[in-house]
Formats: C-alpha cells, structure tokens, sequence
C-alpha cells in the first residue's frame, strides 16, 4: 500500500522542478521509499528522476528531480551529498555505535546515508547543511575517541558485492514459491514464515503466500537471508519456469 503523505511530498518536489526549472530532491530514502518512488515514476512520463546515495552500491539514496537542461550526467553530486571519513582509536565500533553518535548531535535520520564501516574507519554520507557538524562535533563514538576529515565521494571504497547464485525452477511465481526455492526450505516451511510475518518483498513485510513475484525483486526471510530475484527465464518441457537468484552473503 502507498504511502500518501509520501507521494504527496514528491508529487510536490516534482511539481517544483517542472514549474522552476530547477534541481529538487529527497532527503536519504529507505529501500522501501525508493521502491515505492519507481512505481510511481513509471505511471509518470514527465520530469527526469535520478536515484543516488554518492557512491555505487549506497543502500540509502536520495531521488533527484532534473529539469529538462540537466542530464544525469551533468549533475554534480558534490552538491548534494557529501562523505565524512571517521577514524577511531583504539576500537571498532558498529553500526549502531556510529548511527547513535550522529543522531545525537541532532541529525535526522534522513539527513544520513549509508554508513561504510572498514576497521577503525568509517564513512558516513550525508546532506551538505550536515557536513560541519559532523566534522566539528562528532569527537566520540559510544565511548572511542574518533578524528573526522572530509572525504571526496570518489575517495569513499566500494565494497565488493558478495553473493551466491542459485538457480531452480518453479511452477509460478508465487512468493512462497521463490522464496522456498531461494534459501532451500520446503514450500510449507515458506509460506507458514511468510504468514508469521518474517517476509519482505522489495524492503516492504508481505505476509502473502502467493503474492506475485518479478524478475529483479528482492525477497528477504528473517533468519534465513535476502536475495534478488535476478532472471526470470523460459519453461520447461514439465512446464516450470527457470529462475536464478542472487542470494547477498
């Protein structure tokens, strides 16, 4: 189910760019956001859209409207989103740890991308209005003592994307189905998860059985692992479709 208040913010960010001939955009977008936003663009043929969190493979993104005279290409992240790079002494800390040092400083959770964590090194992508803050006040971590600098978006690493490729075939493509081939469970098992509510489809929690599924969908099952439904082929002479999944380790 759509999120109105939701279009109701970007039908308004698009309206803007079209009547001003100006770039307009989003704070850091969930999944799930940038899910719902690409369902709604493709019922649009106006307004260029653009998805970025400043660097290949962000998780959280910010969506762009462009007006006519700008191309994806010509746009100037820089701009728009910038990194931090955060050096710990003395420790690692998590996720969380970054995440909560950040928060409390006053920062939204839509003015912060993702978080790169590499050992004793962090970098956290976010909103230009953010960036000083971070980089005057952040001074500790939990309980770790960091130093932050600024970081070029094209000095921030690109993680290697580590997956394993199953391929199966199915009957339909019913998400119990999918999802009990993908992390080798019996459809049973799959669909009494699925009703448990330990499934998402595409970031959103679906507790349908037989919800549809498509090619370039991403299933997740708690406790069990996400993956994308990465090729829908053709079928078999018992008729069943051939599928391929990449499941993220």
């Amino acid at each position: 189910m759509e999120n109105s208040e939701f279009i109701k913010r970007i039908e308004d960010l698009c309206d803007r760019c079209e009547r001003q001939s100006v770039v307009t955009a989003t704070g850091f977008l969930t999944p799930a956001e940038q899910y719902e936003l690409t369902r709604w663009a493709e019922r649009r043929t106006d307004g260029g859209l653009l998805l970025s969190g400043g660097s290949e493979g962000c998780e959280r993104q910010r969506a762009f409207f462009l007006p006519f005279w700008l191309t994806p290409e010509e746009l100037d992240l820089t701009e728009y989103i910038r990194a931090v790079r955060v050096e710990a002494f003395f420790g690692e800390p998590g996720h969380r740890d970054y995440m909560g040092a950040a928060l409390g400083l006053g920062i939204q959770r839509e003015w912060l991308g993702d978080i790169r964590i590499l050992g004793t090194t962090a970098y956290i992508f976010c909103l230009p209005s953010v960036e000083a803050l971070l980089i005057d006040e952040l001074s500790k971590v939990g309980r770790i003592g960091v130093k932050t600098t600024v970081c070029p978006l094209s000095d921030v690493p690109v993680p290697e994307r580590k997956v394993r490729r199953v391929t199966f075939t199915v009957k339909s493509l019913r998400l119990d189905a999918v999802a009990s081939s993908m992390f080798g469970l019996s459809r049973t098992a799959a669909a009494e998860l699925i009703r448990m509510g330990a499934a998402s489809l595409n970031y959103v929690p679906c507790e349908k059985a037989d919800a549809p599924v498509k090619e370039g969908d991403v299933i997740s099952l708690r406790g069990r692992g996400k993956g994308i439904l990465s090729s829908v082929g053709g079928r078999s002479k018992k008729d069943r479709l051939f599928l391929e999944a990449e499941i993220f380790l």
